[in-house]
């Protein structure tokens, strides 16, 4: 219900937790939880994570993203969406998350968040709680969950980041770019134990100025952290990203031979390919996993 008492209807088609479906506890035990973070704004990171889900997608997959942007959330505008109500309607207790769901290109299931609500940029443990027991029903009916978190070292950053199976840090070759994931990094580390990481270089002219990037975060990570990472690869800079922006698309959608397009198409073939780890890595993920499980 609404906050004056009206019953929202869910969106027919779209996500029905009631809905007969085969053998729970193996799609349960399938779901590959995966955050996408990034220690600094403007590196495109929300752009990784609508192609991404859509070429997941194309192959066949069942994929949920969350935006977790909760108080600049964008992900639904990107993609041309409109929202009528977001994740403030389900942390109000006024709806529940199957009736914020939208269908995205290639069939994807967005969860759109709030924008210009300061108050939802760290959650209390009542939302946190409410957040996990709403995902329960519908990520255990997907194939991969994508969890768009804000930029920086909030809690609710670092929340969204331990409770994943997978964390992907995006950076640009911009030397802030690397000095902010190196702190979330640090942050993940000391709070959460966090120690392995998949980076992604977005927004580069070459390969080999990919490289260079991740190099230069790997000697500091590795001479002062102490942690692992894995080169996940690399988007290239291309005009066809922001043209499809201002179309309210995405390139891989819009523009499917430009060389972003065929850059996420074989991202979406590496995180496909993410093995989570055997036990879970620390409480807020211990927790997750038990809610991804069958009671």
């Amino acid at each position: 219900m609404n906050k004056r008492g009206e019953t929202i209807p869910m969106q027919p088609g779209i996500l029905d937790p009631q809905a007969k479906k085969p053998d729970d506890s193996i799609m349960a035990s399938r779901t590959q939880v995966i955050t996408v973070t990034s220690g600094k704004g403007g590196v495109g990171k929300t752009n990784v994570v609508a192609n991404t889900a859509i070429a997941l997608a194309q192959t066949g997959k069942r994929v949920l993203v969350l935006d977790a942007d909760l108080g600049l959330g964008n992900i639904d505008i990107l993609l041309g969406l409109t929202p009528k109500y977001t994740l403030e309607h389900v942390l109000a207790k006024a709806c529940r998350l199957e009736d914020i769901a939208l269908t995205g290109p290639s069939g994807i299931v967005v969860l759109p968040a709030s924008t210009g609500i300061s108050q939802l940029t760290t959650l209390t443990e009542t939302q946190q709680l409410i957040l996990q027991e709403e995902l329960e029903r519908l990520a255990s009916t997907m194939d991969v969950l994508l969890i768009d978190t804000g930029a920086g070292i909030s809690s609710t950053v670092t929340y969204f980041a331990a409770a994943a199976q997978s964390i992907v840090i995006v950076v640009s070759p911009e030397p802030t770019s690397l000095t902010d994931a190196y702190a979330l990094m640090k942050v993940l580390l000391r709070q959460y134990r966090e120690r392995r990481f998949h980076v992604l270089v977005n927004m580069v002219k070459s390969p080999r100025d990919a490289a260079r990037v991740y190099r230069k975060l790997e000697l500091a990570v590795s001479r002062f952290l102490h942690i692992s990472l894995d080169y996940l690869g690399a988007i290239p800079l291309d005009d066809y990203v922001p043209l499809a922006v201002t179309q309210q698309r995405a390139v891989i959608d819009l523009f499917p031979n430009a060389p972003a397009s065929r850059a996420f198409r074989e991202l979406s073939d590496a995180v496909a390919q993410l093995t989570p780890p055997a036990l879970p890595k620390g409480t807020v993920q211990f927790l997750w996993q038990q809610l991804l499980r069958t009671h």
